[in-house]
């Protein structure tokens, strides 16, 4: 069956027919084309890229620029995928005239389909002015990595009724804001299910339990590729860190016992050219030497 691009109404259908939405983090090309393959809905170039590709203790230094040379890389590896850009932190904090100038250049310069922000109610406003501005938006409550801080750490969010309710609130206002999606993360279950039933746009949980609209998780966790730690919500289905580190490993031994490179890994020079070179080289005059230890010759003058 021929592949067709994921647009926003199948996103829609998905919901409306309980079909689950998969949605994966991703940071390049080849990664990209490894979720079109496999018939991922929607490729998300989260700000995770800072910590689980550059480096970054968390996902607060990722700059603009980072982020759009990352979705560059994706929207040229997914044709068909959904392309979504997250949005770094204080590219859209400031104020709504730079948010939307912002996100209108993972569109314009990057390529992106859609953004991604985080935050509830008080965010709102600034969804809405990008919306209205002719740009998709993905909303982001629970737990929100860019004000972690805020939040005293990476803890469950809405485990009191009184938070709980304040997720359904900041739900609601994000759908009323023209939000196509939310990210829900690391909330229990049972509310979890709650918002999605309440709000009539696809919820994708991560760490939210079964019954959201659809799952997504960042492709280093799923990969085993980030070995710093494993949230208690991520899956490893693959153990990548050491399959490298054991090839690496490899390619270190063979090098220097000497059998890599092997004669399929070479190439050769016919047998008569070989013998005219040698001839060539006998037959010139000879090049001027000098001892590599001679400190009286200056090693950087022609010859």
């Amino acid at each position: 069956m021929e592949r067709k691009k994921v647009t926003l109404p199948d996103l829609y259908r998905k919901k409306a027919q309980h079909l689950p939405i998969t949605m994966l983090t991703t940071y390049d090309f080849p990664s990209a084309q490894a979720l079109d393959r496999a018939g991922i809905d929607v490729a998300f170039v989260g700000d995770s890229y800072g910590m689980v590709v550059l480096g970054y203790p968390s996902t607060v230094p990722v700059t603009m620029e980072e982020m759009l040379i990352a979705c560059r890389a994706v929207a040229r590896g997914a044709q068909y995928a959904l392309l979504v850009g997250d949005m770094p932190f204080m590219s859209y904090q400031a104020g709504v005239n730079d948010a939307v100038r912002n996100a209108g250049r993972f569109l314009k310069e990057a390529n992106m389909e859609a953004v991604k922000l985080e935050g509830g109610r008080t965010i709102a406003p600034v969804a809405r002015a990008i919306n209205a501005a002719g740009i998709s938006v993905m909303g982001h409550i629970g737990l929100t990595p860019q004000n972690v801080t805020q939040l005293g750490g990476w803890r469950t969010q809405g485990t009191t009724a009184a938070s709980a309710r304040a997720l359904l609130d900041d739900a609601l206002a994000l759908e009323d804001a023209g939000c196509f999606a939310i990210v829900l993360e690391k909330v229990p279950d049972r509310v979890a299910q709650l918002v999605t039933e309440r709000v009539g746009i696809p919820v994708i949980g991560i760490g939210a339990g079964l019954h959201t609209d659809g799952q997504v998780l960042v492709l280093h966790d799923l990969l085993g590729y980030f070995d710093k730690f494993l949230p208690k919500f991520a899956k490893r289905y693959a153990h990548l860190h050491a399959t490298i580190g054991e090839a690496v490993a490899r390619f270190k031994s063979e090098v220097e016992a000497r059998t890599f490179p092997g004669p399929e890994h070479s190439f050769s020079i016919d047998d008569e050219e070989w013998t005219a070179l040698l001839q060539a080289i006998q037959d010139a005059k000879p090049a001027r030497t000098f001892a590599a230890h001679d400190d009286s010759v200056d090693a950087t003058r022609a010859y």
